[in-house]
Parts: structure tokens; sequence; C-alpha cells
């Protein structure tokens, strides 16, 4: 199926439109865009890793390196129905066959993609004069000029406009980029085809590192004779004993699906570590301890010669494919050692967080102010804190904010409204909920949260400032958004150490947790009509995830 480029122009003129001035909605619009360029290394000839540009893919369903983009729009005339779509694709040269895959040729590249005419780069300055000439008050827009963060357009394109007959033709890049994120904030149903794509490979790859150490605890990895001494380990081999051993075979389980890229860079975080949010390292072997006299000899959880066992441990995974320039973004969080089964402490904050994460889902609807949702979790994370004692309670007997009858021991200074006041709950809960998600991971960031937000200030209690620090989505939801849902619970040193002489922390039970590290559970969700479709499909709840991880399903 041809990438839906013409509908996804239309749609970013509409947005445009609702951001010029008055004076200059009438005028012909005219859109120039770079495609990104291959990237070498440094000042060699080593080609890196290409990718193209989100915004232009979005425009045009192109993903050929160093290509262009001209748009021509006039509202109230045909163009307004149906723009010109001009594509400029480079020439196939003779090098370019000999060392690598070379552009498609024209004809080749029409069939495959959504737009009026394509050429050559040779072409676009004739292509440019040829719509001054048509439309000489045209407004030419831009993505940012002179930006790092953007392809580079020739200056002899630009000078073109400048430099016209026409005096009254303008360029601006003011005015798309905002324009294109409030357009990508919405997907269509191809964009959804190709997020779920995404998530449904990255689900089995979850799945896929979370069998193998299953599969490890049964002792069902079988090396055959020579293994890892006369001949090297064949995946069927393969222990996970490293986080990079586990980041290896979700990325090779996505890329035998045939996916291209990581939507970002895997976070494979163990022990202590998953308290590092962003933790890419992952360089670092799981935590090992002795061989006591009584352990249980599962065989998985020795080394080889039985010198040392797995310690105790959790293994957080943050990683996700892309699909066709679609992300998604799955986390998950699987007990490693102690037979594949979650310490007493683990568990506990495990099943806290997927409680957060079920109270957020629950609440998934259009209309709704994604910050409701975040102090909503918050609040669940005070909660349990109390129940474990982490945080202390108003009563040893009760947590509630209304004192029980004769009960003497109350202490108001602990109940759940103060605490959550207090905002020391951020220390163990420090980012947002989720974001927008589509061609990029954290999508659209300026229609994502808006500067300045009409949405916020309307009355309603958010709780304290430092929950929306972090947070990368401050809107109410609205239908064909997607968003990731991705609470968490971390016990980072550094956060905590601020927070650590609080009034409203039990200190001995905190340090029976610290070693749990971190905890994040994270789907991907549609906003529907009337809720949510859980585009994740590996499951979170916690005995599945004890049942794969020991080997018993």
């Amino acid at each position: 199926m041809v990438y839906p480029a013409s509908a996804h122009v239309l749609t970013t003129f509409r947005e445009l439109l609702k951001l010029l001035p008055t004076t200059e909605k009438a005028q012909p619009q005219i859109l120039l865009l770079a495609g990104e360029v291959t990237p070498f290394r440094n000042d060699t000839d080593r080609e890196q890793v290409f990718r193209q540009e989100s915004n232009f893919f979005y425009l045009s369903g192109c993903i050929v390196p160093s290509s262009y983009l001209l748009i021509a729009f006039q509202d109230g005339t045909g163009l307004s129905q149906k723009p010109s779509v001009e594509l400029f694709i480079p020439k196939a040269e003779l090098a370019d066959m000999m060392w690598s895959v070379p552009p498609p040729s024209l004809e080749a590249a029409s069939r495959t993609h959504d737009v009026t005419k394509i050429d050559h780069p040779g072409a676009i300055p004739d292509a440019i004069r040829t719509l001054l000439k048509a439309f000489p008050d045209a407004l030419f827009h831009t993505l940012p000029r002179g930006s790092p963060l953007f392809p580079a357009i020739p200056p002899e394109f630009t000078d073109l406009v400048m430099s016209s007959d026409s005096k009254n033709a303008a360029i601006s890049d003011l005015f798309l980029l905002p324009a294109l994120h409030q357009a990508r904030l919405f997907k269509d149903e191809h964009e959804i085809s190709l997020i779920r794509k995404a998530n449904e490979i990255s689900s089995r790859a979850h799945e896929v590192v979370m069998r193998v150490l299953g599969k490890a605890v049964k002792g069902a990895i079988e090396r055959g004779p020579g293994a890892g001494v006369d001949r090297p380990l064949l995946p069927g081999e393969w222990l996970i004993e490293k986080e990079a051993e586990a980041e290896a075979i979700f990325v090779a389980s996505c890329r035998r699906e045939g996916a291209v890229h990581q939507a970002y860079l895997p976070i494979v975080a163990a022990t202590t570590r998953a308290s590092t949010l962003h933790y890419c390292c992952n360089d670092r072997e799981f935590a090992w301890g002795p061989v006591q006299p009584h352990d249980h000899q599962n065989r998985n959880e020795f080394a080889h010669g039985g010198a040392r066992q797995l310690n105790p441990q959790v293994l957080l995974i943050d990683a996700g494919c892309e699909w066709n320039c679609y992300a998604s973004d799955i986390t998950r969080t699987m007990p490693v050692g102690n037979g594949g089964k979650f310490t007493p402490e683990a568990r506990a904050i495990y099943e806290l967080v997927l409680e957060m994460q079920k109270v957020a889902m629950d609440m998934i609807k259009p209309g709704i102010h994604w910050d409701a949702i975040q102090l909503m979790c918050h609040r669940i994370l005070v909660k349990g804190f109390q129940r474990l004692g982490i945080f202390k309670s108003p009563s040893p007997s009760a947590i509630s904010s209304t004192a029980p009858a004769g009960d003497d021991t109350w202490d108001p200074e602990h109940d759940e409204e103060k605490i959550l006041a207090s905002g020391i709950s951020s220390a163990f809960f420090p980012h947002g909920l989720g974001h927008s998600l589509g061609m990029d991971v954290h999508d659209v960031p300026s229609a994502s949260k808006p500067i300045p937000n009409t949405t916020l200030n309307k009355g309603v209690p958010i709780g304290h400032e430092s929950f929306y620090t972090y947070l990368r989505l401050r809107l109410p939801l609205q239908k064909n958004m997607v968003v990731t849902v991705e609470p968490g619970c971390y016990f980072s040193p550094h956060l905590i150490a601020p927070v650590r002489d609080s009034k409203h922390i039990d200190q001995e039970v905190l340090k029976k947790y610290e070693s749990v590290g971190g905890v994040r559970i994270e789907d991907v969700v549609l906003i529907t009509e009337d809720g949510y479709d859980n585009l994740t499909t590996v499951r979170s709840d916690t005995e599945w995830v004890e049942g794969i991880c020991s080997g018993a399903l």
C-alpha cells in the first residue's frame, strides 16, 4: 500500500492556515523541505545508519537520502483540494550502483509515492522559478533554517525566492514546524497500522528475552560438543548473563522480523541500574554472588563451574523497534535469579507499578486531561508506599484521612493529602506518565506540550508542581492520539538524597526496598472514541511474567 502522503499534505496545510495571520491566509503557500542525507563518521567515508527526517517522510513517504520536496497550495482554489507535490530524488550514478543500493528510477518512484511529479534535484531551481512566476505573492515555508536539528536547504534555493523579480514573495520558518507537529499529533488508519505492527514485533522480542531466561532456569539450553571452545556458540546455545546479551537477543528478534531500526537506544538495566531512567550503556554483567551450601542447585543460575550464582534482581528492558518510520516503545521489568521469581520486595513494587498503570488505563478516554492521570498515579504511589510502610501512615491501623474513633495514635501529619502536597513522591516517580508516540518515540513535542498552554490552570487541582517537570504530554486526550502509559517506581540514591530525611519516610523500611533498583511498565495505547486500544501485546501481569521467566510456561 502506498503511503498516504497527499492526505498528510492537506492536513498540514489546514493546520498551517490556523497559524497564519489573517492577511496571509489567502496567499499561495509553498513548502520547501530537504530530506535527510546519508551520515558519515567524522571525516571518513564510512556510512552510518540512515533514517529519513520524520516531517519529510510524513509529507512524502520517501526514504531516499538527499531528496527534496516542493509543495504548492492556495486556499479557495483547486490546489486547496489537490496540492501540487513535487518530489526530487537523486539520479543514480555509477558509483552508487557499485558501492551501495542506488536510488530508484523516476518511473519506479512514481509508482510507489503519492505525489504529483517526481524529478531529480537539478530541476529544483526551474521548479521554484515556475512557482514564483505563477504565484508572485507566494509565502514559502521551511523548517527552522540554520538549525542542526533539521536537514539544511541549500542557500541557492532560498536565494531564488528572496532575489526573485516578485517583491511580494517571502519566506518564513515560523509556521511549518508547529503546523506539522499539530497534524502529526493525530494518527490516521495507515499510521495506526504501522505503529501496531512495530508494537507487535517489539512485544514478541520482549517475550523472546523472557523465554530465553526461562529456558535457562529449567536447564533447557543445551550446549553441544565444543561449544564456546572449539566453535562459537550458536543462537540456541546463548545464555543471558549480561545486559548486552539481553539487548542482542531483543534486537536480533526485531531484525529477524524485518524491522530495520530501533526507535531509540535500548535501555537494558539490571539490578540497581534500573533506577537510571535512560540507562543505555547495557554493558554490565548481572549481579552474582557465591554459592551457599544449601542453595537450590538450579543449573541456570550458576556460572559455568558452579562457583557463583545469580543474585535475585530485576532486569528492566525499555526497547522498541520502528516499522516503516513508525515507532514502538515498550518497557517490561522481569525477575532474574531466584528461580525466575521476584523477591517479596521486588514483587511488591512491581505490583504497585502495575496498579498505577491499571488505574491510569481505566481513566483514559477522550476529554480527560493527562495531568489528571499523572496526579492519580502519584496518589496511587503514595497509598502504596503507606501500605508497604515506606511512607508513614496517620495510624498504624488505618490509611485514611479520617481519624478512627478512639485512636490516640492518629498523626494527621502523615495523611495521604499532606504527603502528596509535599511532593516527595517525585523522588520515586520522577518522570511523566507518558508521551505522544508516532514517527518519533517522543513525538511532536511542540504540540504535545504547547507553550503557551491554554488547557492548564482551569481550576482543577493538579498537586505538587514537581509532578509535571518532566511530563512530555500536557493536553486533554483526543481520539486518534497515540500515547505511552509508563508509570514507574525507582530507588535512585541521587533522587532520594534530598528527601531522605523527610518526616514522612520510614528509613528502616525504605532500606529494605532500595536494592530493588527500579520498576517500569510501559504500553502504547491508541485513544479511541470511548476509551483506548492497547497496541502492546506482550503481557505484564505478575503471574505470567514469573511463569515465563521461571520456565513454567
